[in-house]
C-alpha cells in the first residue's frame, strides 16, 4: 500500500509510549473500540477522552471507560477537537460519527496532526472523498478504515480459494444480502433513514460487501448500473397493503416493528435517556413519513480486469445472512451463511437490540451456520473448513483490532484498508445512487472522486 494510506503501525507513539487515543461519537458502535483499547491492548494504547455533540452519551462512555480502566478518563468537546488533539499531544482520532460527519473529523484530524481510524463507511458522497484525499496528500497523515468483514474467517477462507487459482480466473460474481425485520427494519428508525445522512444503505452498509468484492478480486470498480426503490418500509407501502387487505402487524396485540427502548436497560441508558439533549429518536416508526433510501436494490457492477458482479440487498427478509457464489474459468465456490435463521414473535427468543445478529439457530428448514463450497470443472463438489475463532465475526473483531491498536503484521490476505480501500468501497454505492438517479449506468470515473480512486488497485498485491 502507499504509505499515505496506511502507516503499517498501530500508531505514532515514541518508543516507550502508548499511542494516545480520543473517541469521537458514542452511539452503539464505539463500545466495540473503548473494550479492546482499554481490554486486550491497554499496554501499547492510552484512551484520553471521548467525545459526543451530545453530553449525556459522551458522560455514559467516559463511565463505563472508567470502570474498565480504572483510571481519569476525560470528555471531548467535539468542537475543541483540534486543539485538543494538539495540546494534548493525541496520536490518533477514533471517529465513530454519524457517516455524513466523518469527512469532516477525518480532514480536521489529520490537518491537526494526528491519524485517523475511522468507520466504515470512509463518507457518503464525491465531495467526501475528494476532501479526505486532498487532506491525506497535504498531511502525509494517515487513514485506517475498519472493514471488519475482510477479518471474518469464512470471507477470508473465501479469498483464499480465489488468490489460490482453484477456479481459475474470475469471471462474474452473485452476491446476495439478506437483511431481516430486525436488523434490516432498524436503519428505517435511525438517521440512516434518511439519505443525505448515510448515502443510503448502498453506501452505508454495502460499502462492506462492496469491499469484500474488491477484495476478493483484487481489483477495481469501474461502471455501475443500479435499480431499486422503497418498497416495503414508508408510510405510503404501509397502507398500500392496508388498501389490499394485506394481515396487519399484530402480533399478541403488539406491533413486531416497534423498538420500545425501555425494554433494553443498554439501549435505553444510552438513547432514551439522552433524548432530551438533542432531541434525536433511536426509535422511529419504519411505516411514517421522511424515509428517503431504498429497502430493494439490485446492481450490475463491471470491474477493470473483466469480470461483472450482481448484488442485490433486501432489508426485510424473514432471515439474515447472505450468498455468494464466484465463478471462474476452471470452476465455482460458493458461500452461504445464515447469521439468524428466523425472526420470532415475541418470547420466541429474537433480540430486542436489533444490532445483535445472533438469535434462533433454528428456523424451520434453515439453520445457523456457513458453509464454504468449491467445485471445479469435471469435478465433485469439495467442502472448505472454515475455522473460527473466538468472539464475534468468528474471532475476526479480536483480529481487527489487533491490527488497529498494535499494528499489522505481515498479512498474505492484505486485510488491513487505508483511505483508498475506503474510495474503492463507497465508490460502487456513490455511482449506484447517481444510476438509480437517472436510470443510466455510471462510470466510476466521472463521479471526480480524487486520485485515490484510479490508483487503488496497483498497489494492492493480486
Amino acid at each position: 500500500m502507499d504509505s499515505a494510506e496506511h502507516s503499517g503501525t498501530g500508531g505514532t507513539a515514541g518508543p516507550g509510549r502508548r499511542t494516545r487515543y480520543v473517541l469521537v461519537g458514542t452511539g452503539n458502535r464505539c463500545e466495540m473500540y473503548i473494550r479492546s483499547l482499554l481490554d486486550d491492548h491497554a499496554d501499547v494504547a492510552e484512551l484520553v477522552a471521548v467525545g459526543d455533540t451530545n453530553p449525556g452519551r459522551a458522560e455514559h462512555y467516559r463511565r463505563l471507560a472508567e470502570e474498565i480502566s480504572g483510571v481519569r478518563i476525560g470528555v471531548l468537546d467535539p468542537a475543541e477537537l483540534s486543539r485538543t488533539v494538539r495540546e494534548q499531544g493525541i496520536d490518533r482520532v477514533i471517529i465513530t460519527t454519524p457517516d455524513w460527519t466523518h469527512a469532516d473529523y477525518i480532514c480536521e484530524t489529520l490537518h491537526a496532526g494526528a491519524d485517523a481510524v475511522v468507520e466504515k463507511p470512509l463518507t457518503v458522497d464525491a465531495e467526501g472523498c475528494r476532501r479526505i484525499g486532498a487532506a491525506v496528500e497535504e498531511t502525509g497523515r494517515h487513514v485506517v478504515v475498519t472493514f471488519n468483514y475482510r477479518y471474518s474467517p469464512r470471507n477470508t477462507a473465501l479469498k483464499d480459494v480465489v488468490r489460490s487459482g482453484r477456479i481459475g480466473t474470475v469471471t462474474s460474481v452473485d452476491f446476495s444480502w439478506m437483511l431481516d425485520t430486525v436488523h434490516g427494519a432498524d436503519y428505517f428508525r435511525r438517521w440512516h433513514r434518511q439519505k443525505e445522512n448515510s448515502g443510503g444503505l448502498l453506501v452505508h452498509k454495502s460499502s462492506h460487501h462492496f469491499d469484500l468484492v474488491n477484495w476478493w478480486l483484487a481489483d477495481s470498480p469501474e461502471r455501475v448500473f443500479a435499480s431499486g426503490g422503497l418498497r416495503f418500509y414508508g408510510r405510503e407501502n404501509a397502507e398500500a397493503r392496508a388498501r389490499a387487505g394485506a394481515p396487519g402487524h399484530d402480533v399478541e396485540g403488539g406491533d413486531p416493528f416497534a423498538l420500545d427502548l425501555r425494554t433494553d436497560e443498554r439501549l435505553s441508558r444510552l438513547y432514551l435517556d439522552h433524548q432530551h439533549h438533542d432531541g434525536y429518536r433511536r426509535d422511529q416508526d419504519v411505516f411514517s413519513d421522511g424515509i428517503s433510501i431504498e429497502d430493494n436494490l439490485a446492481l450490475v457492477v463491471d470491474y477493470a480486469r473483466g469480470a461483472t458482479l450482481s448484488y442485490s440487498l433486501n432489508a426485510h427478509s424473514p432471515w439474515e445472512g447472505y450468498r455468494v457464489a464466484v465463478n471462474g474459468t476452471e470452476g465455482r465456490a460458493e458461500l452461504e451463511v445464515v447469521e439468524r435463521a428466523a425472526v420470532l414473535p415475541a418470547g420466541g427468543g429474537s433480540p430486542v437490540d436489533p444490532s445483535v445478529t445472533v438469535g434462533p439457530h433454528r428456523g424451520g428448514a434453515r439453520s445457523r451456520g456457513e458453509r464454504l463450497t468449491v467445485q471445479r470443472h469435471w469435478g465433485a463438489a469439495e467442502e472448505v473448513p472454515i475455522r473460527n475463532g473466538a468472539g464475534s465475526h468468528g474471532g475476526g473483531d479480536r483480529l481487527l483490532l489487533a491490527d488497529v491498536f498494535r499494528g499489522p503484521g505481515e498479512d498474505p490476505y492484505g486485510r488491513p484498508s487505508g483511505y483508498r480501500d475506503g474510495v474503492a468501497a463507497v465508490a460502487v454505492g456513490i455511482a449506484g445512487n447517481r444510476s438509480l438517479e437517472s436510470g443510466l449506468p455510471v462510470r466510476i470515473a466521472e463521479l471526480d472522486l480524487g486520485a485515490a480512486a484510479g490508483a487503488h488497485r496497483s498497489e494492492v498485491p493480486a
